[in-house]
C-alpha cells in the first residue's frame, strides 16, 4: 500500500470512528420523549391499517431468525477456536449487534419487534463481515482484479493483485498486521 493509500484509509476510519461516536451520542430530553410518545401508533391501528401482502410475507421474513441464530453460533465457535491459533485478534460480538430501538417511545411494541429482527440481522452480517475480513487478511491478503461496491474493513491493507514480489516478501507482516486492532483485542500469541 502506497503512503498515500495509507493515509487516505486511516483518514476514513477515523472518520468512520468520529461518526459513531456522534450517532451514539444522541440522547432525548423530556419533551423529545413527549413528544415522541404522541406520535407512537397504537398497535390496533397499524395492523388494521397494514397490507395483506405483509401478514403473508411476515412468516418467511421472521424464518430468517433460524439461520440468523445459527449463523451466529458458528461464528462465535468459529473464531474462538481459530483466531488464538493463528494469533487474529477477535471480533466483538457487542460492537455489531446491539438493540437500541426499543427504547424509542414513538415505536408500539410490532415495530420495536421488527427493530430488534432488523438490529440483529443487519448486526451479525456486520459481525459476520468482519471476522471473513480478519480471516481473509490472514489466508489471503491480496486485493480482486475488479473493484469492490463495498470492500470491508481490512481490505486495504491487502496487496494488488498481480503484485506477486510484494506478496511474497511481506506475507506474513501483513498477514498478522492487526496493529490499528491491538488496544481493543487480546495480545497476540507467540509461535
Amino acid at each position: 500500500m502506497t503512503p498515500t493509500e495509507q493515509h487516505l484509509a486511516d483518514r476514513i476510519q477515523s472518520l468512520e470512528k468520529e461518526l459513531k461516536t456522534a450517532v451514539t451520542a444522541a440522547f432525548f430530553n423530556e419533551s423529545d420523549l413527549a413528544r415522541h410518545r404522541g406520535l407512537k401508533q397504537g398497535l390496533f391501528s397499524y395492523l388494521l391499517h397494514s397490507r395483506v401482502l405483509a401478514y403473508v410475507t411476515a412468516p418467511i421474513i421472521y424464518s430468517g431468525i433460524v439461520p440468523f441464530f445459527l449463523l451466529d453460533v458458528f461464528l462465535t465457535v468459529f473464531q474462538g477456536i481459530c483466531f488464538p491459533v493463528y494469533g487474529v485478534p477477535k471480533v466483538k460480538r457487542r460492537d455489531y449487534i446491539f438493540f437500541d430501538r426499543g427504547r424509542l417511545k414513538y415505536l408500539n411494541l410490532l415495530e420495536r419487534l421488527n427493530c430488534a429482527f432488523c438490529s440483529y440481522g443487519n448486526g451479525l452480517f456486520s459481525y459476520a463481515t468482519e471476522i471473513a475480513a480478519r480471516t481473509e487478511q490472514h489466508w489471503c491478503p491480496i486485493k480482486h482484479a475488479r473493484r469492490l461496491n463495498s470492500p470491508h474493513s481490512r481490505y486495504a491493507q491487502f496487496f494488488k493483485y498481480g503484485d506477486a514480489e510484494q506478496y511474497r516478501q511481506k506475507i506474513d507482516v501483513v498477514r498478522n498486521d492487526f496493529v490499528d486492532l491491538r488496544s481493543v483485542a487480546p495480545p497476540k500469541p507467540t509461535p
